[in-house]
């Protein structure tokens, strides 16, 4: 009886700590090693950049060990206002990308040196994982041409990250000046492109949102004052109708 009484006893323990594992989801896979794929170092190395990472400053703060960056189409993604910051505290909607057939987006992409470069880059988007792209998928806007064997890299927000800009949310001005002014660095290289890079930007960009806040003053971010912002500020109001109603904070 005592053999029968420490069994049942044992299976108990056993479903106890079963009921207590969590279920599978998708996000628990998402969150695997998928998020962050092997690194060939032996591969030249390269990163697609579609949001603040366009900005050269911003850019060079987390990775300074990268080239130039070139203008760039790729298609395959979808860009939007469609990223939530921390919940906690002051913080905004970000840039994000989806993986989406038909669409395309005006981006940077610029070759990293060093690997300790690209994982200082994902503990930046620690929101994101980093998706392999194929080089078929990247248009080159100045004319030059990319290494077939490199290994390309983008990364895509993960799914419990996502969500349209909110008044708890908003967009920010602060954000967007730095995307932008990425934009217009791009946009003197881009020889090998017909029309203006800056308003492609605009054009690939999903998810513009009435809640807007001009937050230059008192940025959310820490950013400095912006130099560019009536250069932004009319290119906004001639291409994007939510710029009317952006708030001042």
């Amino acid at each position: 009886m005592k053999c029968v009484s420490r069994l049942r006893l044992r299976l108990g323990l056993l479903l106890f700590v079963l009921m207590s594992l969590p279920l599978f989801s998708p996000t628990a896979v998402w969150a695997d090693t998928s998020c962050h794929p092997t690194i060939d170092e032996a591969r030249p190395q390269f990163t697609i950049g579609y949001g603040s990472l366009m900005q050269e400053e911003s850019r060079l703060r987390t990775a300074p060990n990268t080239g130039e960056a070139m203008p760039v189409m790729v298609t395959g993604f979808e860009r939007a206002f469609n990223a939530s910051g921390n919940p906690v505290g002051f913080s905004t909607t970000y840039l994000g990308v989806i993986d989406k057939e038909d669409a395309k987006i005006a981006a940077a992409l610029y070759q990293v040196f060093r690997s300790d470069d690209i994982k200082a880059t994902d503990r930046r988007e620690s929101s994101y994982c980093r998706f392999s792209v194929s080089p078929d998928q990247i248009r080159v806007l100045t004319g030059a041409d990319i290494p077939a064997n490199g290994q390309y890299w983008i990364y895509v927000n993960k799914p419990d990250y996502r969500a349209p800009a909110s008044e708890r949310l908003p967009l920010v001005q602060s954000y967007i000046d730095i995307f932008l002014t990425g934009c217009q660095q791009l946009s003197q290289r881009a020889t090998e492109f017909d029309g203006n890079f800056a308003v492609a930007c605009l054009e690939t960009t999903k998810g513009w949102s009435t809640h807007w806040v001009n937050d230059r003053l008192y940025p959310r971010r820490p950013f400095i004052y912006q130099p560019n912002a009536g250069w932004i500020d009319r290119l906004l109001n001639e291409h994007i109708p939510e710029f009317q109603s952006v708030r001042i904070e």
